[in-house]
């Protein structure tokens, strides 16, 4: 093959190629429009599920979704909770500790620890949930109460129990 039949060849290649790029971009572009268009038309404008009204005492109401959101959200932080409010803690390092003096590290076995660990720490703590529970949620429940005060009512119990333990 010689230079001129190669730069023929290649030209011709480029011409072809051209071609089909521009009848490509030309149908992507089409295909973009028609697409734009329909969703443009099932638009609706913000979020209704997202919603903040002004309370009647100078607050905020939020939508059922929006709470549940939060709700969802603020469940990520409960074995934060847990290790920091309670004493989760205190009661796992005893156990190991005892696991440690009778001379079976695994013996037994580290989810066993952590389930005793769990229900030791709800049963010395029942006295401070059933506050919690007739203090700040019952009147919540039976909107008495609104959000922040309950949280407010219910954090007192959880507090002084805290405070006791340090």
């Amino acid at each position: 093959m010689t230079v001129s039949e190669d730069r023929g060849f290649v030209a011709a290649a480029r011409r072809s190629f051209n071609k089909g790029a521009a009848k490509f971009c030309l149908l992507s572009s089409v295909l973009c429009l028609l697409i734009g268009a329909t969703q443009a038309a099932y638009a609706e404008v913000g979020l209704p599920a997202l919603t903040s009204t002004p309370a009647p005492g100078g607050g905020q109401t939020y939508s059922l979704s929006l709470q549940t959101l939060l709700l969802l959200t603020s469940l990520s932080f409960l074995p934060a909770i847990l290790l920091m409010m309670t004493g989760f803690t205190r009661i796992i390092i005893v156990l190991s500790l005892v696991r440690s003096a009778i001379g079976t590290p695994t013996s037994p076995p580290n989810q066993v620890l952590i389930g005793l660990a769990l229900f030791l720490t709800f049963f010395v703590m029942s006295p401070v949930f059933e506050k919690i529970y007739t203090d700040a949620y019952l009147p919540f429940s039976e909107n008495k109460l609104d959000f922040q005060q309950a949280v407010e009512k219910g954090s007192v119990p959880l507090k002084t129990f805290m405070l006791r333990q340090t």
